[in-house]
């Protein structure tokens, strides 16, 4: 398992794919943070800007992911991977946990670097907000992670993975801005139970909702179990 997660560690960094992603993520979240900090002047609020990070996502995140499997395909490596004296769980595991430590990883050093001025000069701080906002962003991040590697599991052409990714991303967010534009209340129950949007909000006002982190640690096993079951057919057949 080490070695697959060092191997695809290393290929984030002798690819210009995680250059991309890291150099796009601190531009466009320093400018955004620089942006909301400007508005909300001395005050804590600063809660818009970590909704707008999570429609960032809908680009960065197929950066990610859209390789992880894309890439054995194309190069006819996959063979070698379903052949391994390794576990299906723990490949997977191995290639998820390298994409979400390089989100995780560039998301907190990037926060760390807006947040630090922001503690020096802002009077009235909300820690419990902001934390709130880490950690739905972070949960979030993972079960998206987890979604891009399937998609990039049942194709081998990685733009396919990507827009299908965004796509997925993309309707699992504003999925709930549809709900005011449906008039049957069971089909607006079903909508909000999905979205990941509509579970977010307690995290920004710093309260951790045991269902929202069950929901989206759910999401993160579901994606990455089904992934193992497309390696498993394809391993048998």
């Amino acid at each position: 398992m080490s070695a697959i997660f060092k191997r695809e560690m290393r290929a984030y960094f002798t690819s210009p794919i995680g250059f991309i992603f890291v150099a796009i993520f601190f531009i466009i979240n320093g400018a955004l943070f620089s942006y909301f900090t400007l508005q909300a002047g001395s005050s804590s609020d600063i809660s818009n800007y970590f909704l707008l990070v999570l429609f960032l996502f809908i680009i960065l995140i197929p950066l990610l992911t859209m390789k992880l499997f894309c890439e054995e395909r194309k190069q006819k490596t996959e063979q070698l991977l379903l052949t391994a004296p390794i576990s299906l769980i723990d490949m997977v595991g191995a290639k998820f946990f390298a994409a979400y430590i390089m989100f995780a990883g560039t998301f907190l050093a990037s926060a760390v670097c807006n947040l630090i001025p922001y503690f020096i000069y802002c009077e009235d701080v909300n820690l419990a907000s902001i934390l709130g906002n880490i950690v739905g962003i972070l949960l979030i991040g993972g079960a998206f992670v987890a979604i891009g590697m399937f998609v990039s599991a049942l194709t081998e052409n990685q733009f396919v993975a990507a827009i299908t990714t965004m796509a997925v991303i993309a309707f699992l967010l504003f999925i709930n801005f549809a709900n005011a534009y449906i008039g049957s209340a069971p089909v607006r129950v079903v909508l909000s139970w999905i979205s990941i949007f509509a579970r977010f909000f307690d995290f920004t006002y710093g309260i951790l909702n045991l269902s929202s982190l069950l929901y989206y640690a759910s999401v993160m096993f579901i994606f990455l179990f089904l992934t193992v079951r497309v390696y498993e057919n394809r391993r048998w057949s």
